[in-house]
């Protein structure tokens, strides 16, 4: 499998057997709306690059993308599962989701009619009518530098956003996760990274992306006589759920904060 750059915001993902090319599907991102358009033959071998570019495209842009099937033909279940695990794999990231622009659900079952599981619309102007309905506006974001003085940037983004969105009680664990989240990204990872936190009914979910594939590692409560080592305890202490992602050139680790957790 190979992705090669055509042109500006379009990749070709090509599969191959024994050396023969057996299926092509082209990827192409509208960089002024939430379109990512994919057409020609989708198989396994470019399932895997179709999902990186769905991320990609879910990391730059704040809320929900829609990803434009109409001319795209999937011919195993491997490539025909790839919209719902990309779905599944941002539902608790800050303000993303994945929608589908696929006009055979309004007529009969296709083939790949396992695109189930992702919202579709049969025609574009649905999709996008419901793109226009998320309130994008609760979303902040900060791209910072591995330095001292990064957490405290990130603490001042998430007390601006639980004071915006009348979340008072999340304001104390939201600044204890993403302190962590961060110092880990400037003690290890030592890359720039993007933090984003939003809203979603009363839960509140924050992300931090970085461009290190290097996984974060929890195995419970580290004994009392090692040093440091603590901040994933943290973060699993005072949130409801977390985990990370892994994303082209990096990762997301992603947390929600409940606010009956705080109550009880």
């Amino acid at each position: 499998m190979m992705a090669d750059v055509e042109r500006p915001n379009a990749l070709t993902v090509t599969g191959a057997h024994n050396g023969a090319i057996m299926s092509s599907c082209l990827v192409e991102i509208d960089e002024s709306s939430a379109v990512v358009r994919l057409t020609g033959v989708l198989d396994a071998a470019g399932a895997e690059a179709v999902r990186g570019a769905l991320l990609a495209r879910l990391l730059t842009r704040p809320g929900p993308v829609v990803a434009d099937v109409t001319g795209l033909r999937v011919v195993d279940p491997a490539g025909r599962g790839v919209f719902a695990d990309v779905r599944r794999e941002v539902a608790d990231w800050p303000a993303a989701d994945l929608l589908l622009c696929d006009p055979a659900v309004d007529g009969p079952a296709r083939p790949d009619a396992a695109l189930a599981g992702v919202p579709a619309w049969p025609t574009l102007d649905g999709a996008l009518a419901a793109v226009a309905a998320t309130p994008l506006a609760a979303v902040l974001t900060a791209d910072l530098a591995p330095a001292v003085g990064a957490a405290r940037q990130a603490r001042e983004l998430v007390t601006t956003g639980c004071e915006r969105w009348g979340m008072p009680t999340l304001t104390d664990p939201a600044c204890i996760a993403i302190t962590e989240m961060v110092n880990n990204v400037v003690a290890h990872a030592r890359t720039p990274m993007t933090v984003r936190l939003a809203p979603q009914e009363t839960t509140l979910h924050l992300a931090v992306r970085d461009h290190s594939p290097r996984q974060p590692t929890f195995a419970g409560i580290s004994p009392p006589n090692r040093a440091g080592g603590r901040g994933l305890l943290l973060i699993d202490t005072v949130t409801r759920r977390w985990g990370s992602s892994a994303v082209p050139d990096g990762k997301v680790v992603w947390c929600v904060l409940h606010p009956d957790d705080e109550a009880a």
